[in-house]
């Protein structure tokens, strides 16, 4: 084994959306374990918009990452040397490794993976993507048989999971991706009812008529990873008192803001349709994470939920990918391959 770790590193704070330039790959000595920690080796790597976020120097529900602190995110990797009870060389973990090859953590920080699966499912269909899902649906969602939900991002970790869940419980589906594999992908891969290209749309308007042919009943929950144009066209859809789980905003992530005058449409909207809009953050739920896992795990092993990954290969390319994925150029879950 290496007496060098590396990792990506937060050179300076971006101004929109991030460049490389705004990362360094720096080698270090390998740290080492002290009493209650372990070594970890990183093989897989999660890649996730919130981390668009914590480059900032702002105020928000987590702390932001220090200009030449490692990048954060979740790892799952292989247990190198243990000084903590209940774990030992060779055990497979995840926890928040960051942008690095090796990291030190907490045993209490850390939890054992099953050998069943593959380690990167940990990141994406049975990590904190697929945890969002299920508990912002059964939350803020409150689906039933019948309605209608749309979600943005349809193809990703969190809305393939969404969909999925809610196709299960009854409801009919609609996905909003970008692009016509997206689409493709949306219907025949995670069984949505119908998939709509936002990409061939300039404006809202336009890309409303388009959904609406796929809501003839209106829309009961929109599940929100998007923002922009993307909701301009779904509030007007939302029938009496419709749901709105706010998960992400992705297509302001770069800087950009909605434009100012359509503020108090959208708070009429919520107003006369009565409409529930509830912010949500992850780590609020996380006491149901065993639940999740018992009850999403067995139907992911059994490929009654299907997922899919978009595999990085190698730590020096997570930069690229996390600013590819935020423009949209990922189709699944976007792991970086760090090890074998």
């Amino acid at each position: 084994m290496s007496s060098q770790m590396r990792r990506i590193a937060l050179a300076r704070r971006p101004t929109g959306m991030p460049v490389p330039e705004d990362f360094s790959l720096d080698t270090g000595p390998l740290p080492q374990p002290k009493d209650g920690e372990v070594l970890v080796e990183v093989t897989h790597l999660s890649l996730d918009p919130y981390m668009r976020g914590r480059m900032d120097d702002a105020g928000s529900y987590a702390a932001s990452v220090d200009l030449g602190g490692t990048m954060v995110g979740q790892g799952v990797g292989r247990v190198v040397a243990s000084q903590a009870p209940g774990f030992a060389a060779g055990d497979m973990v995840t926890g928040m490794t960051g942008w690095a090859s090796h990291a030190v953590l907490p045993g209490a920080d850390l939890r054992k993976l099953d050998n069943a699966l593959p380690p990167s499912t940990a990141l994406g269909v049975l990590g904190m993507p697929g945890f969002t899902a299920w508990t912002g649906l059964r939350e803020y969602g409150r689906p039933k048989a019948g309605e209608t939900l749309v979600v943005a991002a349809a193809t990703g970790p969190v809305g393939s999971m969404v969909g999925q869940l809610a196709k299960a419980a009854g409801l009919r589906t609609v996905a909003v991706a970008g692009g016509p594999e997206k689409c493709r992908l949306a219907t025949e891969t995670f069984g949505f009812d119908a998939a709509v290209d936002h990409r061939a749309f300039v404006g809202a308007s336009a890309l409303r008529t388009e959904l609406a042919k796929a809501c003839p009943d209106g829309v009961d929950i929109y599940w929100e990873n998007v923002g922009g144009k993307v909701l301009e066209a779904v509030i007007p859809l939302m029938n009496t008192h419709g749901r709105i789980p706010v998960c992400g905003t992705i297509a302001w992530y770069g800087g950009a803001e909605a434009t100012e005058d359509r503020l108090p449409r959208v708070w009429r909207s919520i107003l006369v349709k009565r409409l529930s809009v509830n912010g949500f953050i992850i780590f609020d739920h996380w006491a149901r994470f065993p639940e999740f896992l018992a009850e999403v795990a067995p139907k992911v092993a059994s490929g009654e939920i299907a997922y899919l990954e978009d595999l990085s290969e190698g730590l020096e390319t997570a930069p690229a990918a996390f600013i590819a994925m935020l423009t949209g150029g990922n189709t699944g879950k976007q792991v970086v391959k760090v090890a074998d």
